[in-house]
């Protein structure tokens, strides 16, 4: 593994660099936008993609740049290095983008995957359920079968920026229970259609950035089915490979590394005791040893995907080990703020550590809880006894029109 700039890459850099730094003020004043201001991170991207930077490794009937793995790692610091805030649609180029080139239809591609890219329209994904955790191939939201298409009904939890989406890609049941995973189908859900409810769940950051969708007779037509009925279980498998890529791929995104805590730890030694200076810089290089463990997984990931290969396991691992590391820099960055620590902001009114600290376990759970990885990662990759599956109860349906005090 050779994780170096090429010539070629390095000249690539270059102009993604010039690019950013010309363009640096309407990519910079969207940071910290919200639900509120939409339109400015549509622009962003919008921005990004006119410069050939989103959908790098898409192929170019698709409006991507047909570019390389390696390509888009290059993008993804230089943004990390001007502090660009994160594409808003990032689930649709990461997720439902690839899922729709693998397994959608010709019309579906013509008409969804340009404006994915420029972030005209923005995607969600709709899988998690209350009833079924972590057990997707336990789903219980059915779609029944119409004269003219389909009929959705369930309600889905956890899925990030349903607020802002345009589209989303649900897992339904269309065979019974008892098929587990042989029975569902996905389905592109006009966000704005009838019966979708969004209702976004507050987190302890304070932040909306999950919610619960409610789906109540939805009605489908029956170009929404996306690859084959019965088949859902492809699609969910092609996205959550790539998210897992996605979250776990470059241990260096979500700009909470060690990286970040070198001026804390700076300004905090000449204020702590000599032993406890020893602790402070014993934990500081744990968690820079850990850092690099989790970049040159990535690495390895990337290095196999740039060669032709699928996302394989070093997704999982990056995953596993990057919502480790997080919790763990968070943790160092509070224990340095001492009593200030407790607060939801420091007297300058900066709270970077405890947002760090607050979202971590969320990183944790997103694209598959701990405890998922290591399953995947004890059968398929060291061959271990499956742990033994049960059918999981009926989900416990809230109505959309209950309390929205989270919203």
């Amino acid at each position: 593994m050779d994780i170096s700039d090429s010539p070629e890459e390095s000249t690539f850099r270059v102009t993604v660099r010039q690019f950013i730094e010309d363009n640096l003020h309407s990519l910079v004043s969207s940071r910290g936008a919200s639900a509120d201001n939409v339109d400015t991170l549509k622009h962003a991207q919008s921005v990004l993609y006119s410069g050939g930077l989103v959908g790098v490794t898409w192929p170019k009937e698709y409006g991507g740049a047909g570019g390389t793995v390696v390509q888009q790692l290059i993008i993804n610091e230089e943004l990390d290095r001007a502090q660009a805030p994160r594409l808003i649609g990032w689930m649709g180029v990461g997720l439902c983008g690839p899922a729709i080139i693998t397994h959608g239809t010709g019309e579906q591609k013509s008409r969804y995957l340009t404006n994915i890219l420029t972030g005209e329209e923005i995607w969600c994904q709709l899988f998690s359920e209350p009833g079924a955790g972590s057990d997707l191939a336990a789903v219980a939201t059915k779609a029944v079968p119409t004269e003219d298409g389909w009929v959705l009904r369930g309600q889905k939890v956890w899925n990030t920026g349903a607020h802002w989406s345009d589209y989303g890609v649900a897992l339904a049941r269309t065979g019974s229970p008892e098929d587990r995973h042989r029975g569902l189908t996905a389905f592109v859900v006009d966000m704005s259609a009838p019966g979708v409810t969004v209702r976004p769940l507050r987190e302890m950051t304070g932040h909306a950035a999950f919610n619960e969708v409610f789906l109540e007779d939805v009605e489908l037509p029956a170009n929404a089915v996306l690859g084959e009925v019965g088949q859902g279980w492809a699609v969910a498998l092609t996205m959550l490979m790539n998210e897992r890529f996605v979250v776990g791929g470059d241990g260096s995104t979500y700009g909470a590394g060690p990286g970040a805590l070198t001026s804390e730890v700076r300004k905090a030694l000449p204020q702590l005791s000599e032993s406890s200076r020893e602790l402070v810089l014993q934990e500081y290089a744990a968690c820079w040893i850990e850092a690099l463990a989790c970049r040159m997984t990535g690495n390895r990931l990337i290095s196999r995907v740039s060669q032709g290969g699928e996302p394989g396991p070093e997704g999982s691992v990056g995953k596993l080990a990057l919502g480790a590391l997080l919790k763990r820099v968070g943790s160092l960055g509070l224990s340095l703020q001492g009593e200030t620590a407790v607060f939801a902001a420091a007297p300058d009114g900066t709270n970077h550590w405890q947002n760090v600290a607050m979202f971590a376990p969320g990183l944790s759970l997103a694209g598959g809880t701990p405890e998922v990885m290591k399953n995947i990662l004890g059968e398929r990759i060291l061959g271990l006894p499956p742990e033994p599956r049960v059918t999981a109860s009926p989900a416990l349906t809230t109505s959309p029109t209950a309390s929205r005090d989270g919203a």
